[in-house]
């Protein structure tokens, strides 16, 4: 969330909001943090995420004015105009094929409301934007889903939505200073295989520099559990080997190219000896990045 006079940024503008589901209402979520208005329009049945998980979907559409229509319907039309006209920002996130069939495309837009800055979330980049998929095809794309289990975190989405809100400050900016309106695309897909980055550069492959080549940087066993351990600097490394008891043995760098199985078996053993919550307040005795790896909780956050 802003912090500080930057989470009064957007005063007095305002944002007509036709993205449903969550890349939308999050981007959305984090405007309003900066003081921007917003109007969300949804279909007459609603938000289709709201049937997913009705108290999330409640928690996005918090401080927003909520107005449903039927953009299909000639007759709605005129409440979308009277909308857009008073708005400095619309978000969408429908197929860009379906949005030019309702007249809501970037150029028809941009021609009835030259001053209306417009971002669109999309599955794919253009020239493939209109394919269909969502969170869990972006990022099995992008090879960050490893089969059976699903991904515990919906990535693309919040990554798009995070990307959207540059997107919209980007242009609001530019036009404060005198540029015309402008359009951006934020591709889900697109921020999916970003985040693969790591793993194309090969920094986190099994034995990489941060795939456990490290002795510092890594997960290990305890009584109750595991902790993760990321003593990446050399002075933490250096200070973690002394509060292990190491600092008399030789001294391999924290480098995969060295051999450091005596430091890792040093850790294993150190490690197994108490809780995870015991190491948990060792590490802050010792200045020590060091946490208790925790369960995602079981109950639902309302």
């Amino acid at each position: 969330m802003p912090i500080g006079n930057s989470g009064r940024a957007l005063d007095g503008l305002h944002v007509v909001s036709l993205a449903a589901h969550l890349p939308g209402p999050l981007a959305v979520r984090q405007l309003m943090a900066f003081g921007a208005g917003v109007v969300k329009v949804e279909p007459p049945d609603g938000d289709p995420f709201a049937a997913y998980h009705r108290p999330w979907y409640e928690a996005l559409a918090d401080g927003q004015r909520v107005v449903r229509l039927d953009l299909k319907d000639p007759k709605a039309r005129p409440a979308l105009d009277d909308l857009l006209d008073n708005a400095d920002l619309l978000l969408t996130s429908s197929r860009p094929s379906s949005l030019g069939r309702l007249g809501l495309g970037w150029p028809q837009v941009h021609e009835r409301f030259p001053r209306l800055c417009y971002v669109a979330i999309v599955g794919s980049a253009t020239p493939d934007s209109n394919r269909p998929g969502h969170d869990l095809t972006y990022q099995a794309s992008a090879g960050l889903v490893a089969p059976p289990q699903l991904p515990a975190v919906l990535l693309a989405d919040f990554a798009g939505a995070e990307r959207s809100v540059g997107a919209s400050l980007g242009l609001l900016l530019a036009r404060e200073r005198g540029a015309d309106a402008g359009y951006a695309e934020v591709s889900l897909a697109a921020v999916a295989e970003q985040f693969n980055e790591p793993l194309r550069r090969g920094v986190t492959t099994p034995g990489s520099f941060f795939g456990g080549g490290l002795p510092g940087y890594g997960l290990y066993r305890a009584r109750d559990g595991w902790v993760a351990v990321a003593a990446l600097e050399a002075t933490s490394w250096s200070a973690m080997r002394r509060a292990v008891g190491l600092a008399g043995n030789p001294v391999p760098s924290n480098s995969p190219a060295d051999d450091p199985q005596l430091d890792r078996d040093a850790l294993e053993s150190h490690f197994l000896g108490n809780t995870m919550d015991h190491w948990e307040s060792w590490a802050i005795q010792n200045d020590l990045p060091i946490v208790a790896i925790r369960q995602p909780p079981e109950r639902i956050v309302r």
